[in-house]
């Protein structure tokens, strides 16, 4: 009878232990789905302002073939890249540093295009005074700053996810469910370069 009682009291034991790395190992994969999901979220933010920059483009464009004489190989720069751009779709589930930089690098010719479209219209003294091509240009200025915000967000998050799922005991869980590291955004190439300024 005391062996009985002595086996019990081993198993129960071993199954309080099990419970408790159970319930351990619960709390941290919930961690870890809460960064997870957070990173999700600051990428729908970055999508969003991607997309709000893209939804200024054709009446940018429109305005700016208003303007005689101007340069309509900027033009078709820049709705072609705003279709390369656009035609990229992220799975948010999937934000590996290859698709994010597949992604950034899209953007990234579509702000170029638009850089030489701001420059170009300088040349152009009756599109620099129409005031809905000013206002336009306002907007994109001040979404170009939300897409920096939203991208250092994103960048912030991503690094708070990533550190977790290397950390001990995280890593375990993480290993065992198939979590892995998220990309984030990175300095254009050539940017660390100062633009050079002649007059």
């Amino acid at each position: 009878m005391k062996g009985l009682f002595i086996i019990l009291g081993v198993i129960g034991a071993i199954f309080v232990i099990w419970l408790c790395v159970w319930l351990y190992g619960q709390s941290l994969n919930n961690s870890i789905v809460a960064k997870d999901e957070a990173v999700k979220a600051k990428w729908g933010d970055v999508q969003s302002q991607y997309q709000r920059r893209s939804d200024l483009i054709p009446n940018l464009v429109a305005t700016v073939k208003g303007v005689a004489n101007f340069e309509k190989s900027t033009l078709v720069e820049v709705t072609d890249a705003r279709a390369r751009a656009t035609s990229i779709q992220v799975d948010p589930t999937k934000l590996d540093p290859a698709t994010i930089q597949k992604y950034q690098a899209a953007q990234g010719q579509l702000s170029t295009a638009l850089g030489r479209l701001m420059v170009a219209s300088e040349r152009y003294p009756d599109l620099k005074a129409n005031q809905n091509f000013s206002d336009l240009q306002a907007s994109l200025e001040g979404t170009e700053n939300r897409i920096n915000v939203a991208r250092m967000d994103f960048n912030a998050s991503v690094q708070d996810y990533n550190t977790t799922i290397r950390s001990f005991p995280y890593s375990i869980v993480a290993g065992s469910h198939g979590y892995a590291a998220k990309g984030s955004f990175t300095a254009e190439a050539g940017a660390q370069n100062a633009p050079k300024v002649s007059f």
